[in-house]
């Protein structure tokens, strides 16, 4: 077996693995029309990407053997949870986006995780009513009731082809025989390490016994994880929720002190929703509706955009970066008051993503000075995810497409690993509003909409999204980053549509953020020092730091597909065939 040598770095280190020996070459291709030095990876008929290449060789395997892209999403999905533990789970949830072409439809389907029964509005207050994060953000109480195993077998049984044995049979070989440990994973378990030495599970698998991490080339292997795999390929989901997983699962928590019940588990279901939709310069848009608040306030903020000339403004300069900083500003804050679980409360969708709405906070913006952030509050509109969250994309070779972000939260989630399952536990109750006005890990304000209530889905920034045009996908794309995903998947957008880049440059570029509060304007290094102080003449309060997301992407032109693999995490792999 080949093994690369995964090479670290920051935003300017362009790497882009292609390791499918049928691939095109970007420079032959005659209908290839990058300008930029940064090549796609290019092919034919189907393509994935994801932030973890033994997951893309197991997704473009079933390609490769006549199944759909919601096959392969879902073997991706199971193989992710043995090879890019930090965030591809079974312990956790996300949301999945997929496009029919013999339907002509997009479905979403929301496999977020709930609140337990046993939760309650102020569980995470002390007794001075200020919010613990020890017991929000790393207690056996953070975790939220799974829906992974559900999501991806309700995918696989309403739009796949394949068995869920086979999806799950790269997930179980990598777990029982194990796979090389690269830098990437060496580097974020020693990281983690601190807080995973609560879990003598999780240190039994991930780390030696004199509890140093695994070394770069040491063969990982998750005996444990392969044996709850193996259930779940012989018995189906139900074995999770109502079987043997269930009990392990459900004696832990009460053993511990935890939430989850059997009952919880019992109760669980995925739910099939609508997307949200917008059209932004001719091409049709579509995302997740909540309980995510991606898809509202990224068509939110492209009706925004769309009434200014930014293609002429320029890719990054400062009056573009303006704009963006002070539309983003808008849609956080209307995030801070509006979003939340549509179960449990109404959500103004239309309202938001109206193009009459986007007006009248058109009309507020100064296109020369930033306003300040206190100076800014939620619309009156009439109303009654972690950092190591992964995403990945799929295109198969009829049309069909996949957009699918799931999380455990943190890195590692809550590090609390369920002895004799290999399954690490989420800690997405944190996502919640622990106490409405008080920001979360991520520095999000949320409101009474998203308090904390029993099997509400807390809201999430989870964005996977598909652009259409001429009614066939042109773009798959998705991020994790916290609340920095909504606005990464934002300038992927608009790199590929405003400024006309391949998909490798609208990849790699340098990006920004907002959120409305904090008010500061975060980029990432390598943007332009003039082009900051002149961001800072215009009131922006600029901090330059960590990078921003990490999207895989997938774009088609004429007869070709083309993708990349975002350089800011090392490991990932766009390939196809």
């Amino acid at each position: 077996m080949l093994i690369p040598k995964y090479l670290s770095g920051f935003i300017l280190v362009l790497i882009f693995i292609a390791a499918s020996s049928t691939q095109l070459s970007a420079q032959t291709d005659p209908t290839y029309r990058g300008k930029a030095r940064f090549h796609p990876v290019v092919a034919e008929k189907a393509m994935v990407s994801s932030e973890n290449r033994y997951a893309t060789e197991a997704g473009l395997q079933v390609l490769k053997e006549g199944g759909n892209a919601v096959d392969a999403a879902v073997t991706i999905g199971f193989t992710l949870a043995v090879t890019f533990p930090r965030a591809g789970n079974l312990g956790g949830g996300g949301f999945m986006l997929v496009y029919l072409e013999e339907k002509n439809q997009v479905v979403a389907i929301d496999y977020r995780e709930k609140a337990p029964l046993k939760a309650s509005r102020d569980m995470f207050l002390d007794k001075d009513g200020n919010v613990d994060r020890e017991k929000s953000q790393y207690s056996i109480l953070s975790s939220g009731v799974p829906g992974t195993v559900a999501g991806l077998a309700l995918a696989l049984e309403n739009y796949g082809t394949i068995s869920l044995e086979r999806a799950l049979a790269p997930a179980i070989e990598l777990a029982e025989k194990g796979f090389p440990v690269d830098r990437d994973l060496r580097n974020s378990l020693i990281q983690a390490k601190n807080r995973m030495q609560k879990s003598p599970s999780s240190m039994k698998i991930f780390y030696h016994k004199n509890g140093e991490p695994y070394d770069e080339g040491d063969l990982l292997v998750q005996s444990d994880l392969a044996w709850s795999l193996k259930q779940i390929s012989e018995n189906g989901p139900v074995v999770f929720y109502q079987g043997e997983i269930s009990e392990k699962i459900s004696e832990f928590m009460s053993q511990n002190g935890g939430l989850i019940t059997k009952e919880d588990l019992r109760k669980y279901e995925p739910v099939i929703r609508e997307p949200v939709k917008g059209d932004y310069r001719g091409y049709q848009i579509y995302s997740m509706p909540p309980p995510s608040s991606g898809g509202v306030h990224l068509v939110q903020m492209l009706n925004i955009l769309e009434q200014f000339p930014i293609s002429s403004f320029g890719h990054n300069t400062a009056q573009t970066i303006h704009l963006l900083a002070e539309t983003m500003k808008y849609a956080f804050a209307d995030r801070s008051k509006f979003l939340g679980d549509p179960n449990f409360a109404p959500i103004p969708v239309e309202e938001i993503t109206s193009k009459t709405y986007a007006k009248s906070i058109k009309d507020r913006i100064n296109p020369q000075r930033a306003v300040p952030s206190k100076e800014i509050d939620p619309g009156g509109l009439m109303t009654n995810e972690g950092i190591n969250t992964t995403h990945f994309s799929v295109m198969d070779s009829v049309g069909n497409a996949v957009s699918n972000t799931y999380t455990l939260n943190f890195s590692y989630g809550s590090k609390f690993t369920v002895p004799g399952t290999g399954i690490l536990l989420n800690n997405e109750m944190d996502d919640f509003s622990s106490k409405p006005g008080t920001p979360n890990a991520f520095g999000l304000i949320g409101g009474k909409l998203n308090s904390i209530e029993p099997e509400k889905r807390m809201l999430s920034s989870m964005s996977p999204t598909i652009v259409m045009k001429d009614r066939k996908p042109f773009l798959v794309t998705g991020s994790p980053g916290g609340s920095r995903i909504i606005t990464t998947v934002l300038q992927i957008i608009l790199n590929v549509i405003d400024f006309d880049m391949n998909i490798a440059e609208a990849t790699s570029a340098v990006r920004v953020h907002h959120q409305w509060l904090p008010d500061e304007l975060s980029v990432e290094r390598g943007l332009n020092g003039d082009t900051i102080k002149i961001l800072k003449d215009m009131g922006q309060n600029v901090k330059t730091g960590r990078t921003i997301g990490v999207a895989e992407n997938i774009m088609r032109k004429g007869n070709y597909l083309y993708g990349a693999s975002d350089p800011r995490r090392p490991g990932g792999l766009t390939s196809g065939f």
